[in-house]
């Protein structure tokens, strides 16, 4: 009943958000500017395709493996698996974007992603492993590639203003949270309305990705990108990240590694924390979903408001550390008063809520960020190199949560104990991007490095 509440009070809130944004957009967009709407709509079909064939799945990887009898600790190192294999390719995506093209990039991303999909119909531990790979490559390909073919194409072929960028990046944001409420109610109904089981959600994400690269063949053309050596630009990207000790370039990228660290070790706890309350699934990634538009929202209106980027990142890290802490409290709160599990479970999810609506607005924050600090030569490998501390932070969490999992003799998951741990460690690391988001405001006003949104 709760979760029911939740999405009806999220809608009513996402909705008056976007109204009130909408409004306050105005002061910054040039509803006249043709070619800026047109590539937007070329970027968006494609994009959101892509996204709503992850969003599909995003509610039942857990159960999916659950459903085949593997244990906590067997399902954490599935998805460890996939952030390694992310951090290990997410080098060579770099460079085949530079080499081969960011469009066929983003085409193989399909291919790529609908093969993961079909290995989860199988309950082969092996299988399912190449899967966790394939989706660990697809990850890197998503998080960067298509960005970073917008990006150039926004300025360097059309020469339109990088404050417009803001504009497209908390549409792509809030859009996307659209989209995933969507496919969380879809998944739902087919997992568990239909009862076709975990995976139907997974097959169904195939004709979507199949779509995606057909429109992107048909719709998007290669970025103009000076012919060059793909290995030494991956280096000298890497040199630009350490060029000097307060780079923002370097702030930036811890910060971002910091922040989804914590957030993909959250879309492995998620899961099994609301499990006493045996919510549907897909209507809970709905409400997460919600929440992400209303983050978008906000960042929407606070930058009409002449708020910076820097500003509006340190205020999601900020938000993020709030619901951590709160979560943590309520998982505290469950291992001393076991027989309350309902109740401070219910604690967990509001905060929960509290934490995406941060994601919603880190985001387009940190993408504009991006846009601004990276050069364009080295966009795609810089990308992919701000992953790969992130992939580690992500694997050594994963790892040590699964040893506190093989440790616990008593539960074959003991979820209040081994959550209070993991969301500590999320505490920590999101208190340390606090303080980088702190640093990185000071040197961009001092030295004038950043372009501010207005």
């Amino acid at each position: 009943m709760l979760i029911l509440i939740a999405l009806g009070v999220l809608l009513t809130i996402a909705y008056i958000a976007h109204i009130v944004a909408s409004k306050a957009e105005t002061v910054v967009e040039s509803s006249s500017n043709e070619p800026f709407h047109k590539l937007q709509r070329q970027f968006f079909v494609v994009y959101f395709l892509a996204t709503f064939s992850d969003w599909l799945q995003g509610a039942y990887i857990y159960q999916v493996y659950s459903n085949y009898g593997y244990n906590g600790s067997q399902i954490a190192l599935l998805y460890v698996t996939g952030f390694f294999s992310s951090m290990i390719c997410g080098i060579a995506v770099g460079i085949l974007a530079d080499k081969f093209g960011r469009r066929r990039l983003c085409i193989a991303y399909s291919f790529l992603y609908a093969i993961s999909c079909l290995t989860k119909a199988s309950g082969n531990y092996a299988i399912l492993i190449i899967g966790r790979i394939l989706g660990g490559i697809c990850t890197s390909i998503l998080f960067s590639t298509f960005e970073a073919w917008y990006v150039h194409q926004h300025v360097q072929k059309f020469h339109l203003p990088p404050q417009w960028i803001n504009i497209t990046l908390a549409k792509a944001t809030f859009y996307n949270g659209v989209l995933a409420i969507c496919a969380g109610v879809v998944s739902n109904i087919t997992a568990e309305w239909a009862e076709l089981g975990p995976v139907s959600p997974f097959i169904l994400s195939i004709p979507f990705l199949l779509l995606s690269a057909v429109l992107t063949i048909c719709m998007w053309e290669e970025n103009d990108m000076k012919s060059i050596n793909s290995v030494s630009n991956t280096c000298a990207s890497l040199k630009a990240i350490f060029r000097t000790r307060n780079s923002p370039l370097l702030q930036l990228g811890f910060i971002q590694s910091l922040f989804e660290s914590v957030m993909y070790t959250f879309v492995f706890l998620w899961t099994p924390v609301l499990e006493p309350l045996r919510p549907p699934l897909g209507i809970v990634f709905s409400c997460f979903m919600l929440c992400i538009m209303i983050g978008s929202s906000i960042y929407s209106f606070l930058v009409a408001r002449n708020y910076t980027a820097e500003q509006l990142l340190k205020m999601s890290v900020i938000l993020a550390l709030t619901s951590f802490i709160l979560s943590a409290v309520a998982m505290k709160m469950v291992s001393v008063l076991p027989q309350n599990t309902g109740e401070y479970t219910q604690c967990a999810f509001v905060s929960f809520l509290l934490y995406e609506i941060s994601v919603g607005m880190y985001f387009p924050a940190v993408g504009y960020l991006k846009s601004q600090i990276i050069p364009e030569q080295h966009r795609a490998s810089i990308a992919n190199w701000y992953r790969v501390p992130m992939n580690i932070f992500t694997c050594l969490s994963l790892v040590w949560l699964r040893n506190i999992v093989h440790i616990s003799k008593e539960f074959a998951y003991d979820t209040a104990v081994s959550s209070l741990k993991a969301f500590i460690t999320c505490i920590v690391l999101l208190i340390a991007a606090a303080i980088l988001c702190k640093i990185l405001k000071r040197e961009s006003e001092n030295e004038k490095l950043i372009v501010d949104p207005i």
